[in-house]
């Protein structure tokens, strides 16, 4: 797009943004504490970074207190930031780089700085972004810069399409030249609202009305939803076959035993009709002689015992004939 197009679409820009927001007047603060709210507002709305820069402020002791802490701790405190942890964390960064290269938590003399040498020294401090030191050059350092960050960034490609180059750099070539100087804290304040939006919700339809009203051209950039990707249906598993049950063998009546009869579950025996006398046993017949139990069936692998006893021999116990004895010597 060529410089004198992007130029028309910022003044253009400006315009749209000022019907649908409030431009917004930074707080006459430290240095210091304005590079600590910077980092608390990237990426969010003013209102919150308001509240955090509150809370953290007025909760703690001083921001040597803040420092020690860890940034669980402070994240913690400002659960309602869209990143808690990387605000807090850069706002830590910054108050650590900063007391380390001094000792103290004073950077006025900041401001008597050339603006060139302010800047880098702002840059060195770790947790300083591009949007920390674009906000402090335009807020506290007297210099004209539109503090860009990844929600302002978004906006402008969707505007004017922005390069590789550019979005690596966080920069947007012609923006500057556009927007007075005069203009610049009031238009940063608009963009930055608009680009918190979008991180809030990219595919807010009141989003995309305000990028199409600026630039109607501008369709093919705005953020769409990507539809789901249909997985394909598994087939369905085969039933498991029915196990047949295995049968148990019953148990072997042990020899010599008979099985009982299987008794009947639930029945009682009958009993005997009322008035009726009971049956005596039938008396044995005269002369009849009482049968002899028979014997107990022998036990499976006992020797039987012999029927009879046997006689000893006659000739047992008898001395051996005379006849038979040896003569002795005289």
């Amino acid at each position: 797009m060529s410089t004198s197009n992007r130029a028309a679409l910022f003044t253009k820009a400006h315009k749209v943004l000022k019907k649908y927001y409030k431009p917004v007047e930074p707080i006459e603060r430290p240095v210091l504490e304005h590079l600590l709210y910077a980092c608390l507002l990237e990426n969010t709305h003013y209102e919150q970074a308001d509240k955090a820069f509150d809370l953290l402020k007025g909760s703690l002791f001083d921001w040597n207190e803040v420092r020690v802490s860890t940034v669980k701790e402070l994240a913690e405190m400002v659960p309602f930031l869209p990143d808690a942890m990387a605000a807090v964390g850069n706002l830590r960064k910054v108050l650590f780089a900063v007391f380390e290269s001094q000792y103290s938590y004073d950077l006025e003399p900041l401001k008597k700085l050339n603006l060139g040498v302010a800047q880098a020294k702002i840059q060195k401090y770790a947790g300083s972004t591009p949007f920390v030191v674009g906000y402090a050059t335009q807020v506290t350092l007297g210099g004209h810069c539109i503090p860009i960050d990844r929600g302002s960034m978004g906006v402008l490609n969707i505007i004017v399409d922005v390069t590789d180059k550019e979005r690596k750099e966080v920069t947007v070539s012609g923006l500057e030249r556009a927007i007075p100087k005069n203009k610049g804290i009031e238009f940063g304040s608009l963009l930055h609202a608009l680009g918190a939006d979008m991180m809030a919700n990219p595919y807010s339809t009141n989003l995309h009305k305000i990028l199409l009203e600026i630039n109607p051209d501008a369709k093919d950039r705005l953020p769409k939803r990507h539809a789901k990707k249909e997985t394909p249906e598994e087939p369905a598993k085969p039933a498991p076959a029915a196990s047949a049950k295995t049968v148990v063998p019953a148990k072997p009546a042990a020899p010599g035993k008979s099985a009982p009869p299987p008794a009947d579950k639930g029945k009682k025996p009958a009993e005997p009709a009322k008035g009726a006398a009971p049956a005596k046993p039938a008396a044995p017949s005269k002369g009849a002689v009482p049968a002899k139990p028979a014997a107990a069936s022998a036990k499976p692998g006992t020797p039987a015992k012999p029927s009879a006893k046997k006689e000893p021999a006659k000739d047992a116990g008898k001395k051996p004939s005379a006849q038979l004895q040896k003569k002795k010597p005289k």
